[in-house]
């Protein structure tokens, strides 16, 4: 008995025979489902029936003018996909009904042997199970497509490398689009045999898998550059010319930040390709550290307009760098952006207990200004050091230049 919560389905009957087609539209009318029914006498016509108007179920016979057989079932799928299929059979066809489960069909009804009550339940059961189909194929996808973001998410933060540093690095990575796991920005921290420590942050432009591959690709040419001995302005070229030659359109470009520490010097070595100076952390409180802006890597190839910093650095303190996305959310109820000015009295005023709390409660703060009103790629690389002593060089001068 039809109830006012039942379901009103679109069936397609597609039946070539006159008095089939008539049998199945009085056992409709007796099943006491709510549908409207639109019959095709053609393959063909059923294909452009269902391109026009989706269908929630497809009453089919395989024995048509112009198809015979399973292909019929196939050519269904592709013209209606959410659409259920019933294929209908006759008495000496028992196979051809299993064969075309087996090739996607939802059910399959004898000819001469069906009555309104088991029409009923086979359209009604049909069209749960496709939807039970599509709902599982699309948690599969689901699930596959979060596999490989987490190997992409990987790629972006990997482990840093840090060995016998005195320096220790803590960071956070939040990607912008809403329920994505990675984005375009990417960070890397590597300690090298010569005692240097060498970090990135890197920001390409976009947002989707092109810009999160394109991170993934830049972050791993650095490393391994960077362990290959390649040092400033030859390694920013090169990875220019790995951004060229992997980016998928020709208006990707990356803005980096370079770190080099050198703890016996107490002084880091900044490089600024279109990125914003890090934040420098000492006696107390934070300021932006003093460096020569350089073009972004992919906007003028070949350019190569980038020069180094010299930062002195305090006994204790920490450099933090990041990308745009930190500041260039609202402030509060105010239409003003954060900034870097913003930034740093947060930096200032959140204690700094250790350096994942600090990161914790500065990007919660930066958050909760903003109220979602802007979304972007957010990345943080925090380095820390305590009791830094710089080296006297052989001429009695404290550090080495």
């Amino acid at each position: 008995m039809t109830t006012a919560a039942e379901p009103r389905y679109r069936i397609v009957l597609v039946e070539d025979d006159d008095g089939d087609a008539l049998l199945v539209d009085e056992l409709l009318i007796d099943t006491g489902l709510r549908y409207e029914l639109t019959r095709c006498t053609t393959l063909a016509e059923a294909r452009a029936e269902l391109a026009v108007h989706p269908a929630d179920c497809v009453l089919l016979d395989l024995h048509l003018p112009d198809a015979m057989g399973i292909g019929a079932v196939d050519t269904i799928q592709e013209a209606g996909p959410h659409a259920a299929i019933i294929v209908l059979t006759g008495l000496a066809e028992s196979q051809a009904g299993i064969d075309a489960m087996a090739a996607g069909a939802q059910d399959y009804l004898v000819k001469g042997r069906v009555e309104a009550d088991l029409l009923h339940r086979a359209v009604r059961y049909a069209v749960q199970r496709k939807q039970a189909e599509r709902v599982s194929a699309a948690i599969q996808a689901g699930q596959l497509r979060a596999e490989e973001n987490a190997r992409l998410e990987r790629g972006l933060l990997p482990q840093p490398m840090l060995g016998a540093s005195g320096v220790s690095a803590a960071s956070r990575y939040f990607p912008g689009r809403e329920r994505a796991l990675l984005g375009g920005d990417f960070l890397d921290v590597v300690h090298t045999p010569d005692g240097l420590l060498h970090a990135i942050v890197g920001d390409v432009s976009g947002h989707g898998p092109d810009a999160a591959a394109l991170g993934v690709c830049l972050r791993i040419a650095w490393r391994a550059l960077t362990l290959g001995g390649h040092r400033g302005r030859e390694l920013l070229g090169l990875l220019e010319r790995m951004l060229v030659a992997e980016r998928t359109h020709a208006d990707l470009f990356a803005t980096v930040t370079l770190v080099c520490v050198d703890q016996s010097g107490r002084r880091a070595t900044v490089y600024l390709a279109g990125h914003h100076a890090p934040l420098l952390t000492g006696g107390g409180s934070a300021r932006e550290v003093r460096a020569s802006h350089g073009i972004a890597l992919g906007i003028a190839p070949g350019l190569a307009n980038w020069h180094p910093s010299e930062v002195e650095l305090p006994a204790n303190g920490a450099l933090m760098i990041y990308t745009d996305g930190l500041i260039e959310g609202h402030q509060g109820d105010e239409d003003e952006r954060l900034g870097v000015e913003g930034l740093i009295q947060l930096v200032d005023r959140i204690p700094a207990a250790d350096a994942d709390t600090h990161l914790d409660e500065l990007i919660t703060e930066v958050r909760k200004l903003n109220a979602d009103r802007h979304t972007d790629d957010l990345a943080i690389l925090r380095l820390e050091w305590s009791g830094l002593v710089a080296e006297p060089d052989p001429a009695g001068r404290v550090g080495h230049r």
